[in-house]
């Protein structure tokens, strides 16, 4: 039922926020980037016939224009609702979003920043804290025979033994950040080789997932609201995913994630995560009977070609995994802003 009803809008919503957002493509203004792909996805949700309400998203309401948590989208949040939603036909859903995937790739000109959505029924996906979360996503051969709770060393053992490689032919793809100075030397050491990137895990738990991407394991600490994105397209996938929140500022150091370890303890308990050490696999963050993912293309990256504008026009590539019909569709959408005069194929 969701993925018949909201299937085809929520690419729609991707590729809106994409075109937004890469039209500033290269030009060092992330943050309008940004913001230019939260009204797009904004518009293009309130205009889907269903109450959504926003669980991962750009934190409390401020004076900035983003998707905040707990926002409402969608026709039948309108106060005339009633005149153009059914109660009986009535779609609840949750929405975890991240409109621009990457605001400093899309800055620089550089690879890998996407628009994403994950969708479910209400109540299906982990309300995560804007906190930092350890990741650990594999192929899905090595499915519950990796554990975050394991060195790096015998994970990739073991995803080697799966694949039927040797460790010295994976490749690890792991945030370039100081954090990380001891997991790359590790990973190094046990043979493996180590691709750094600057932002945009998302695509890169998701290119585990697919053979021919020449990633075969995420490791790291990275921000816990893309842990439950990533969640949810790994769980449509079959791929490994588990996450751990990390609470600590001490253990990021980015000043980011509140003022101390106690104050985080205090906010965990008030939405209800009784174990702040907990680790969570996919199902876990992503657990309703229905999980949808959709992203597309900012810039090229591994999955996904970047936006490609033409005179007229514009032509995306997005791809949405759907768990009811355990489908991955590449959707390759030619755009027409106006009468073109020609349409770019490649």
């Amino acid at each position: 039922m969701l993925e018949k009803t909201l299937g085809l809008e929520i690419i729609e919503v991707v590729e809106q926020a994409a075109i937004a957002s890469s039209r500033l493509m290269g030009k060092g203004l992330k943050d309008e980037a940004d913001q230019l792909a939260v009204e797009a996805m904004r518009k293009r949700m309130n205009d889907i016939n269903m109450r959504g309400r926003i669980v991962i998203g750009e934190g409390e309401r401020d004076d900035a224009p983003m998707l905040y948590i707990g926002e409402e989208v969608g026709i039948c949040t309108r106060p005339d609702a009633k005149n153009f939603c059914n109660p009986d036909e009535l779609i609840e859903i949750d929405i975890a979003v991240d409109p621009c995937e990457g605001t400093n790739l899309v800055a620089k000109g550089q690879e890998g920043s996407m628009a994403v959505l994950a969708i479910s029924e209400k109540g299906g996906l982990f309300a995560a804290p804007d906190f930092y979360m350890k990741k650990l996503a594999a192929p899905p051969v090595a499915r519950g025979h990796v554990d975050i709770r394991k060195s790096p060393t015998e994970n990739l053992k073991i995803i080697a033994e799966c694949l039927n490689r040797s460790v010295d032919e994976l490749v690890v793809v792991v945030m370039d950040r100081s954090r990380h100075e001891g997991l790359i030397k590790e990973i190094r050491e046990a043979g493996a080789r180590v691709r750094l990137i600057g932002d945009g895990d998302v695509s890169a738990a998701l290119s585990c997932a697919f053979t021919g991407t020449n990633v075969h394991a995420l490791m790291g600490v990275g921000a816990a609201p893309e842990g439950v994105i990533s969640a949810a397209a790994m769980r449509c996938l079959g791929g490994h995913f588990q996450g751990q929140l990390i609470y600590d500022p001490e253990q990021v150091k980015t000043g980011l994630i509140g003022e101390s370890r106690e104050s985080n303890l205090e906010r965990l308990q008030e939405m209800g995560i009784k174990d702040p050490d907990a680790v969570y696999n996919a199902e876990d963050l992503a657990r309703g009977e229905t999980v949808l993912f959709a992203a597309s293309g900012i810039t090229p990256g591994t999955l996904m070609q970047g936006v490609r504008f033409f005179h007229g026009g514009a032509r995306t590539e997005s791809l949405v995994i759907s768990s009811q019909s355990m489908t991955a569709r590449f959707v390759d959408t030619v755009h027409m802003f106006e009468q073109p005069k020609y349409i770019q194929l490649h």
